[in-house]
């Protein structure tokens, strides 16, 4: 059995953010020692570890929680974790498009910028409607 400064430092999940997951009810809460301190046990802390992966590769924690459910599962659908995965991609693929477009963006902008003049045109592109 684990105390939750030990179970952060083997699963890699900030104390506040176990604490966080368990209030929420993504990962159980852990049993007690007689003195009211929180005990992990190493499947826990697995539990933890994967939450973090999840989270790592931006999943959102309703789907992090579909995950832990389908691991629940004896026969869980490999299909439905990879639809899963394919459309999380799509939502990253369309934000780094977004991203791109952002970035050069700003870069027109600042390609325009003269210095030591009191009229910036990235300024005053901001400004219009």
């Amino acid at each position: 059995m684990l105390l939750i400064g030990q179970a952060s430092t083997q699963s890699g999940v900030n104390i506040e953010t176990i604490r966080y997951y368990e209030r929420e009810g993504i990962v159980p809460k852990p049993g007690r020692s007689a003195s009211g301190r929180r005990l992990y046990t190493t499947d826990e802390v697995a539990m933890l570890r994967f939450v973090k992966r999840c989270r790592d590769l931006g999943f959102p924690i309703a789907i992090i929680q579909t995950f832990l459910s389908l691991t629940a599962e004896q026969n869980h659908s490999c299909t439905e974790v990879k639809t899963l995965a394919e459309n999380h991609l799509v939502e990253i693929n369309a934000k780094i498009e977004n991203l791109v477009l952002l970035r050069e963006a700003l870069q027109d902008l600042s390609k325009n910028c003269d210095s030591g003049t009191a009229s910036c045109p990235m300024l005053d592109a901001l400004m219009k409607d």
